[in-house]
């Protein structure tokens, strides 16, 4: 495969974009046949419906309950802002986090927010932790991107997260339960 030649000594090549998806099928006839799965989908969606954008993945609480996996499905309803309020032209986010209340399984989110608050940007970061099999809490352990005029130290993704589970007080029951497997019997 012939692909761009390496920049000259001493100069950093900076590409504004990928170029995997234009390599792919080059690379993919050099290769020795691979067998891929889909891995399947979360159904993750995104609309505009004037100036608001709605976005959903995963499964919301009744659609959880129904799926026969013996999860206990809640769901928190939040609304954080975009970005840090002091900064000019923050707006709330609505967000609901479903989540299985027996282990803190992330189970899906849908969130509504005005059309300049990266909503499809927020639906793909719980998109990806569902797709990982991350717990509600892991969420807040995420290393997003910040900076006040697009967002705050903890995102609205993770406000959100730990709004769920404050809610459902997994936070103390897991502490309690480490706390019992450190106790000596």
């Amino acid at each position: 495969m012939h692909g761009h030649p390496p920049p000259p000594p001493g100069q950093d090549l900076a590409p504004a974009g990928d170029d995997r998806p234009q390599a792919g099928p080059h690379r993919g006839r050099e290769r020795p046949r691979r067998h891929r799965w889909f891995a399947g989908s979360l159904g993750t969606q995104v609309v505009k419906v004037f100036d608001l954008v709605a976005a959903r993945t995963g499964l919301r609480d009744h659609e959880a309950a129904a799926a026969g996996r013996g999860w206990t499905p809640a769901t928190t309803a939040t609304r954080p802002d975009d970005h840090k309020a002091y900064y000019p032209g923050a707006t709330p986010i609505s967000i609901r986090v479903t989540g299985d209340t027996s282990s803190g399984l992330l189970l899906g989110a849908q969130l509504v927010g005005r059309r300049g608050a990266e909503i499809s940007k927020r639906v793909d970061t719980y998109a990806t932790a569902l797709f990982h099999g991350m717990d509600v809490d892991g969420i807040s352990e995420l290393d997003l991107s910040y900076t006040p005029p697009l967002g705050s130290p903890w995102d609205a993704v993770q406000i959100a997260a730990q709004a769920w589970m404050n809610e459902h007080h997994l936070d103390v029951q897991r502490c309690m339960v480490a706390d019992l497997a450190r106790s000596p019997s």
